[in-house]
């Protein structure tokens, strides 16, 4: 039972950071449809981006503790990005630029989107497995 709460718990954390990335996403879509003036889009996107590292963070934390090292191995080189982009202080958004890097943050979010799918993808995998090992003890 506690393997299935695991990969529950690492479901619901991958669909929380596709929604903060998809978030992000359509507010940089917005900036470039002009529904939304730059300074409101990067507030938006900056108030996002702290959450969406601290919860990668745990998400291979609990990935960590509870031994699952394929799931973790695949979740390290977005973690890795992650902390690269915050010691180089490139995480946030600048309001003065958003207009001509917002091809590359849509690119960086949309690479990010097809990752967390593939994750998601592979954690609903191991949570359907785990519910099928249980079913037969």
């Amino acid at each position: 039972m506690a393997g299935l709460f695991l990969w529950l718990l690492t479901f619901f954390f991958i669909l929380a950071l596709l929604c903060m990335v998809g978030y992000q996403l359509i507010s940089l879509v917005d900036l470039e449809f002009d529904y939304i003036n730059p300074y409101d889009s990067a507030a938006r996107i900056n108030n996002v981006i702290l959450p969406e590292f601290i919860t990668q963070g745990v998400l291979c934390f609990i990935l960590l503790i509870s031994g699952h090292w394929f799931m973790l191995l695949m979740s390290l080189p977005y973690l890795y990005y992650n902390v690269r982009l915050y010691i180089t202080r490139q995480h946030l958004v600048d309001v003065t630029e958003i207009y001509n890097q917002v091809n590359w943050e849509k690119k960086q979010r949309f690479f990010k989107v097809g990752y967390l799918v593939m994750l998601f993808v592979f954690s609903v995998f191991w949570l359907i497995w785990s519910i099928t090992e249980e079913d037969e003890y």
